[in-house]
């Protein structure tokens, strides 16, 4: 792939970012689509929500008008797919939907790219590979989204993993991943400048929600022509290993706190490294860094005999196992989990 194909995806992506996220940030304001601070919010002030409509336009618009023309017709798919979370996304946003009706929306825009061809392929018969298809579009959809509790945090995160997307896929001379992880990664890093602590402006779910979605797609159009089913399987994994980790660590945590994994709370990776006396910035940091660090990791597995990468990749996530049980540590050490109310005692006979 000619370098020029996407490196104007990339430049527009951000520019068009850049230039919408100010208007998306006035018609927040204007028709009240505000996160309010709560107890469970680090933020003190109203801050507008309408910054994933800037992501989406510049996405859409990056890719309509610079991509591969032999890829149109599935980034029509993607980009309906798109539309349609980011649509749910602002309505709940609004109107506070609940999160049965996001999975709804998430299963159906699935559903959509099994329909266009697009879904993982890896034990080669559809009766596993559609349902593990849609698990993963709805885990990394979500995944994002619950890492959406600091400033700059989801946007740099989808930023950084659709860099080394862009990196890999060129390497492997994949066109299409190649071109959407350039849309995503301007249109992401052109709202960061807006969405950088300290925030003026939130994506909320209507931004975090279509991060996720063409996240999800970018690991599933990955593909490797020489390396092993055993080893490239590990590679999505890898790159996205920040927002996996912090949405499995949440969900395990409110399982075993007796709470429901939808209900909100200060459990999150960047809750707990703030807990042990960090900053918002030096948390934000030290996420950027470790999702730069694994992403490397994917890389490398890519890129490396089949022997070595099976090594490197297994370490790697050997470390993520490692670091989970250091985060329940800080759990337990460093913060109360929520308790359940205790019912008043009954009056005695």
């Amino acid at each position: 792939m000619d370098a020029l194909q996407f490196i104007p995806i990339l430049v527009f992506g951000f520019a068009a970012s850049l230039g919408l996220t100010p208007v998306s940030r006035r018609i927040a304001m204007r028709l009240g689509v505000v996160d309010k601070p709560n107890q469970r919010k680090i933020h003190n002030d109203h801050k507008p929500l309408m910054g994933g409509l800037a992501i989406y336009g510049a996405l859409a618009l990056s890719l309509l008008l610079f991509s591969p023309p032999q890829h149109l017709r599935e980034f029509g798919f993607i980009l309906a797919g798109a539309a349609a979370l980011a649509l749910v996304g602002l309505l709940d946003d609004r109107y506070n939907l609940g999160i049965r009706i996001r999975l709804v929306a998430m299963t159906v825009a699935a559903l959509g790219l099994i329909a266009a061809g697009i879904s993982i392929q890896l034990f080669g018969t559809p009766w596993i590979d559609i349902p593990v298809t849609i698990f993963w579009v709805l885990a990394l959809t979500n995944a994002t989204n619950f890492m959406d509790n600091m400033d700059g945090l989801t946007a740099g995160i989808s930023a950084i993993a659709a860099a080394y997307f862009v990196v890999i896929a060129y390497s492997q001379e994949l066109t299409l991943v190649t071109s959407l992880a350039a849309a995503l990664m301007g249109s992401a890093v052109g709202f960061l400048v807006f969405n950088f602590n300290p925030a003026s402006v939130f994506m909320g779910d209507m931004g975090a929600l279509v991060l996720g979605f063409i996240l999800s797609v970018l690991g599933i159009k990955l593909k490797f022509g020489v390396q092993p089913l055993n080893v490239t399987w590990m590679i999505p994994l890898l790159v996205l290993a920040v927002p996996l980790f912090d949405i499995t660590l949440v969900v395990i945590t409110r399982l075993l706190e007796g709470r429901s994994p939808a209900q909100a709370g200060k459990d999150h990776t960047s809750h707990r490294l703030m807990s042990i006396g960090f900053s918002q910035r030096q948390t934000l940091f030290i996420l950027y860094g470790a999702a730069t660090i694994f992403g490397a990791i994917g890389s490398i597995v890519g890129a490396a005999p089949p022997d070595i990468a099976l090594k490197v990749g297994i370490a790697g996530l050997a470390f993520l196992a490692g670091l989970f049980i250091l985060m329940m540590w800080i759990r337990l050490r460093y913060q109360k989990p929520t308790q359940q109310p205790t019912p008043p005692p009954s009056p005695q006979s």
